[in-house]
C-alpha cells in the first residue's frame, strides 16, 4: 500500500508532547503536523496544524486536570475529524502525569480509531521522584493503550540519563523520540531494497499482547555498538523476549552491504520466538553514509 504524507499524522498533545512532535516532523521525513494544548505555548512551527484545548480567558489550561482535558478532547471532535479522516496512520506523542497529555491522549486516539486509523502512541511517563504524576499516569496509561495499535511507554529517568550521557537536554527528546518518528515515516513513505508500508505494519500489530519500539543508530563499521545502541532504548520496564510479531527496518548509506543487513536482523531477532512472525525492510538512504539506523516494531509480548 502507497501512501502519501498527508496520511501519516502526527500529533502532539500537552507541552512535552508537543515540544517532541514538533522537532521530529523537521526532520522533514515528509508527515503532517497537529498540536494540540490548553494554553498558546506552541512550538513555532510554519506548516503546524494547531488547536487549543482551551479557553480565551482560561490562562492556565488545563493543569493537572486529566478529566478537564479529556472533556475539552472530546468537544472538539469536529476540529479534528479533518485531520482524522485523511489519515492513515497516526503517531500520538504526550507526556503522562499532568493535565492535558494525560487527559486528551487517549480521547484523540479514541477518535483516530474511530476514523478506521492506525495508532501509534508515544507516552512519557514521569520522574520517579515525582510519586503523584507517576499515580496519575499509571491510572491513564492503560487506557492510551485500549485505544492504540501500539504504546510505546518512555521512561523519562532512562531518557534523561542518556540524554546527559550524549550532552543533550531530555525534554527535548535526546533524539531518541525524533529518530523512533523519523525513521518509521521515512519507513512507510520512501522506497528501499526491501519495501515496508502500511500492510505490513498492520500485519504485525494485530498480535495479542503488549508491543512496543526500538530505534537505534551506530557506525556501519561498529556492528555490536548498533545492537547495543537499539536494545538500550529508554523505555519503561518490558521483557520483549518471545515477541509474537517483528517489523525492522534497517537503513544506511550507500556502502551498507547485504551482509550486514543480514547481521542486524539476525542479532536482533535473535530474542523473539521461534515462530514470531518477522518482517525486514532495508533501504539505501544518501545521507546516511557511514552510519545505520535500526526502527524496530515489536508485539504479542507478554503472549504465551
Amino acid at each position: 500500500m502507497d501512501m502519501e504524507s498527508s496520511q501519516i499524522l502526527i500529533t502532539g498533545i500537552g507541552g512535552l508532547g508537543c515540544i517532541w512532535a514538533a522537532r521530529a516532523h523537521q526532520r522533514g521525513a515528509g508527515a503532517s503536523l497537529l498540536m494540540l494544548d490548553a494554553d498558546d505555548r506552541f512550538p513555532d512551527v510554519e506548516d503546524a496544524h494547531i488547536i487549543r484545548l482551551g479557553h480565551t480567558l482560561d490562562a492556565l489550561g488545563c493543569a493537572a486536570l486529566p478529566p478537564l482535558a479529556e472533556q475539552r478532547m472530546r468537544g472538539l471532535a469536529t476540529r479534528t475529524r479533518p485531520f482524522l479522516e485523511q489519515a492513515e496512520l497516526v503517531i500520538i506523542v504526550a507526556g503522562l502525569g499532568g493535565g492535558t497529555g494525560t487527559g486528551a491522549s487517549h480521547e484523540y486516539a479514541r477518535q483516530a480509531k474511530l476514523h478506521g486509523a492506525t495508532v501509534l502512541s508515544i507516552a512519557a511517563l514521569p520522574f520517579d521522584h515525582q510519586p503523584t504524576r507517576k499515580k496519575i499516569a499509571q491510572a491513564e496509561i492503560k487506557r492510551l493503550e485500549h485505544h492504540s495499535d501500539v504504546c510505546v511507554q518512555l521512561s523519562l529517568d532512562r531518557l534523561a540519563r542518556q540524554a546527559r550521557d550524549r550532552g543533550k537536554d531530555w525534554s527535548m527528546g535526546s533524539e531518541w523520540v525524533e529518530d523512533l518518528i523519523d525513521g518509521l515515516v521515512r519507513t512507510l513513505l520512501s522506497m528501499g531494497l526491501i519495501n515496508l508500508d502500511l500492510m505490513d505494519l498492520r500485519a504485525i500489530v494485530q498480535h495479542q499482547g503488549a508491543s512496543t519500539m526500538l530505534v537505534g543508530t551506530g557506525h556501519h563499521d561498529q556492528l555490536e555498538g548498533l545492537y547495543n545502541a537499539t536494545i538500550k532504548a529508554p523505555l519503561a520496564p518490558m521483557n520483549v523476549a518471545g515477541a509474537k510479531g517483528c517489523l525492522l527496518q534497517i537503513e544506511g548509506g550507500m556502502g551498507m552491504t547485504i551482509g550486514q543487513v543480514d547481521e542486524i536482523a539476525t542479532a536482533l531477532t535473535s530474542a523473539v520466538d521461534s515462530e514470531a512472525q518477522v518482517i525486514l525492510g532495508a533501504r539505501v538512504s544518501p545521507d546516511l553514509e557511514g552510519t545505520i539506523r535500526v526502527v524496530m516494531l515489536l508485539s504479542g509480548i507478554g503472549e504465551d
